[in-house]
């Protein structure tokens, strides 16, 4: 959600489109520990859009479920928690298969961290340990969702989180892209854009950070290692 709206409404017309051709979703929940409320929550949402929607946790088969997936969509929470479940399922090979291979994949929050490299960026406690911090890498990069400015007036002296994606560029060197409230990165085959008013801002390891508008043309980063 973004302030004052509901649940998928500023990007309900990229969802819609992202999922064409597809008549139901999987969904993975496994970010928050209510996976049945969660659930129910993203069913009737994708009900509005006109697909139907399972959950994972639901399914006898995890692993079948997602290689019979049309399109899946993994929702926000805690990414440690998320990524730990994952490997637990033994779902990662079988998402990152599908996925590269054209599948509609669609991630909020935590469920766009962990379609990135590592979820080493993610803005959450690790409150439970995953085996690993590699995660998907159905791109090249990774992402800082919900991507905070430091507010100029704030008496507030911790870290910014700019500083933590900088200290992140002293150990590691993918770019990062920061995901303001709203917006919201595309990928499709080697085309990849950013969408949503507020945009964003890329880190690039030994670059100053830069702006990045709702509407430009990133696909530079699909191929950038460095």
């Amino acid at each position: 959600r973004t302030f004052d709206t509901g649940y998928l409404d500023h990007c309900a017309e990229a969802v819609q489109e992202h999922f064409e051709g597809c008549s139901r979703v999987l969904f993975v929940p496994y970010a928050l520990a209510d996976r049945d409320g969660y659930a129910a929550t993203a069913r009737e949402r994708f009900e509005r859009f006109g697909l139907g929607l399972d959950s994972v946790h639901e399914a006898d088969d995890p692993r079948a479920a997602v290689e019979t997936a049309e399109g899946v969509f993994i929702g926000g929470g805690n990414t440690f928690r998320l990524l730990e479940t994952l490997y637990e399922e033994e779902l990662v090979e079988p998402l990152r298969g599908r996925a590269r291979a054209g599948m509609p994949y669609m991630g909020t929050s935590a469920g766009s961290n962990v379609a990135c490299i590592s979820i080493r960026t993610t803005n959450d406690m690790p409150i439970v340990y995953p085996p690993t911090f590699d995660a998907l890498a159905l791109v090249p990069f990774n992402l800082n969702p919900h991507f905070l400015d430091a507010d100029p007036d704030s008496t507030h002296m911790g870290e910014t989180r700019e500083t933590r994606i900088r200290e992140f560029h002293e150990e590691n060197h993918p770019p990062v892209l920061g995901l303001r409230e709203g917006a919201w990165l595309s990928v499709r085959g080697e085309r990849a854009g950013l969408h949503g008013e507020p945009g964003g801002r890329l880190f690039r390891r030994g670059h100053d950070p830069e702006d990045v508008r709702a509407g430009t043309t990133l696909d530079f980063l699909l191929s950038l290692r460095a």
